[in-house]
């Protein structure tokens, strides 16, 4: 659901975006558990992210005060112009209606990552819908998408798949963007 008129569905006027904060660290763990499909860390490890890297992370709020989709994100330290997606999220019943696009855009446009020039993130061979959410970024600022090894599974200590790295840019700052 990408517009190139720049208006805003009325579902993502019902939406608040946010930095995040301490305090959200446990509808972080809640989230990335309802979705059913991103790896859940422990409510710790969500509540430390949103205590040192809440102003590079990002909540959706319904009006009513739900989380309905988050980036948990991180500048490596590097690499000053980029902004890793250590996760997103959409709640499932806010799912397929635009909200992961809309998210990361509204993401890439906090103060904290306003220097940031690429988005990376590692993505599983079998997760499908979140390729298709970077190739979109991609699109939505018209630059590329590209892909190449990053984690191999001789990386793990246990079994576990593969995780390329998705890095879309260069960034243009002046390109109207879609939401």
């Amino acid at each position: 659901m990408t517009s190139t008129d720049n208006t805003e569905t009325p579902l993502l006027t019902t939406f608040r975006f946010r930095s995040v904060r301490q305090s959200d660290g446990a509808a972080l763990w809640h989230l990335v558990r309802a979705t059913g499909t991103l790896e859940v860390n422990s409510p710790y490890f969500y509540v430390l992210f949103a205590t040192d890297f809440g102003a590079t992370s990002l909540l959706a709020e319904t009006p009513e005060g739900e989380t309905a989709g988050a980036v948990i994100g991180y500048h490596p330290p590097l690499q000053p112009e980029t902004a890793f997606v250590w996760q997103v999220g959409v709640h499932p019943r806010w799912q397929g209606q635009g909200l992961g696009l809309a998210l990361l855009q509204r993401w890439l446009a906090l103060p904290a990552n306003a220097r940031c020039r690429w988005v990376t993130a590692t993505v599983a061979d079998d997760n499908a819908a979140s390729q298709a959410l970077f190739r979109r970024l991609a699109r939505a600022y018209r630059t590329s998408c590209e892909v190449r090894p990053h984690f191999t599974p001789d990386l793990f200590p246990i079994d576990h798949p593969a995780e390329p790295l998705f890095r879309v840019g260069p960034i243009d700052r002046g390109t109207p963007v879609p939401v």
